[in-house]
């Protein structure tokens, strides 16, 4: 009892809990979409273009979170959120229909956008900034843990002992939400340091973020809806075949992503994103050209494992934010990462009908207009230094 409550009273390891749960609930969902839609609801490019900007919904307004935080505390909204996620997995597989997984993705998106909108902001409120990076680490490794139980666990289930889409869906989903409410039961109401805006906030100061924020959303969404779909629709893969590549890229996060986040402390934000923006434009043009269902696969793992460097804009805003403004930010920052994702797959679903290759050359576009913005990060950002101008400046009139 004593070990439990030695647990529970410290913030960090509920953020650590809630990331683990999520992704064993998220990940079933995705990684059982692609075949589910295809093999039970005969869905074509055109019809996981319109489901994907549907879930993307909720994430365009993300922002609504902050007034949601009139009426409920954040860790209690994040905790609440988790729940819904979870609920909207499990009933996915009793409605194997257009409109019936429409209605579905929509209920598991609601709370899986607000939990990562909260979290976030309750991570960068709770965490000192010279630690954030490395426990933001952590936390990725955390998810790739469940993620691995969860995609072992789906290789069994499905390909070993033939378990039906509904009943993996009812088992992770209805888990999930058992872990969800001893969490909500277990810890206490924990304060964060400053109070927070309860209201939009937008800064002029900020643009740079914004800007890295709205690509990373364009360009994630053609790795998880169509990089995915390529290797069901062109390349035939399974559901135990995506599980394991699902695997691997996981191991290598589980392992890693520690470091990765010790190393953004390191070698700084601005050196990070560059290397991150270099290899995803190689990627993406070698994704157009791939005609190997190997070499797909291989891609594939990599465009993964650059996921964990993504931590360094979220870092980067956090040196560089008011300390008030992160909830706020938070919110906004998630609609903006959207904004794209809302449209960018039901456009680009009418595109792969025509060419599936132009989808991938125009992830390589947005992956060099972030390399371009990325110059532009500062090698210490601070509260009026969020540029590599104001920077250089400062570093000039010292030396003046």
């Amino acid at each position: 009892m004593k070990l439990l409550t030695n647990i529970t009273n410290k913030p960090e390891n509920l953020l650590l809990a809630m990331a683990f749960i999520l992704p064993l609930v998220f990940s079933v969902w995705m990684v059982l979409l692609n075949n589910f839609v295809i093999e039970k609801a005969a869905f074509t490019g055109k019809e996981i273009g319109i489901l994907q900007s549907l879930r993307e919904i909720p994430g365009f307004l993300a922002f609504t979170a902050i007034y949601v935080l009139l009426f409920i505390k954040e860790q209690k909204l994040a905790i609440l959120s988790l729940g819904i996620t979870a609920f909207g997995v499990a009933i996915t597989g009793y409605f194997p229909t257009e409109y019936g997984l429409y209605i579905t993705t929509i209920i598991m998106s609601v709370g899986f956008h607000y939990y990562e909108t909260v979290s976030q902001s309750l991570t960068m409120q709770w965490m000192k900034k010279e630690e954030t990076a490395h426990f933001m680490g952590r936390m990725l490794a955390a998810k790739s843990a469940a993620s691995l139980i969860a995609f072992g666990s789906i290789y069994l289930l499905m390909d070993t002992w033939a378990w039906s889409y509904q009943a993996t869906y009812l088992l992770f989903g209805g888990t999930a939400l058992v872990l969800t409410l001893f969490l909500a039961a277990s810890f206490k109401t924990f304060p964060v340091t400053h109070e927070q805006h309860k209201g939009i906030v937008l800064r002029k100061s900020y643009w740079l973020f914004y800007a890295l924020t709205f690509f990373s959303g364009a360009r994630r969404q053609i790795f998880v809806v169509f990089a995915g779909f390529l290797m069901v629709e062109k390349f035939h893969y399974s559901v135990a075949e995506i599980s394991v590549l699902y695997l691997i890229n996981y191991v290598f996060n589980w392992l890693f992503a520690a470091k990765i986040g010790k190393l953004i402390g390191i070698i700084g934000e601005r050196t990070v994103l560059r290397i991150e923006y270099i290899g995803l434009f190689i990627l993406f043009i070698a994704y157009g050209l791939a005609e190997n269902a190997t070499f797909a696969a291989v891609l594939y793992v990599i465009d993964h494992l650059f996921f964990a460097l993504a931590i360094a804009i979220k870092t980067y805003f956090q040196k560089i934010a008011r300390p008030q403004d992160i909830a706020a930010t938070a919110g906004v920052s998630f609609s903006i990462n959207h904004i794209a994702a809302v449209f960018i797959p039901a456009l680009l679903g009418l595109v792969w009908l025509t060419n599936p290759s132009w989808v991938f050359y125009v992830g390589a576009g947005f992956a060099l207009c972030s390399l371009i913005l990325s110059s532009l990060i500062p090698e210490n950002p601070e509260p009026g230094i969020e540029l590599r101008h104001q920077e250089l400046k400062k570093l000039s009139s010292s030396a003046s």
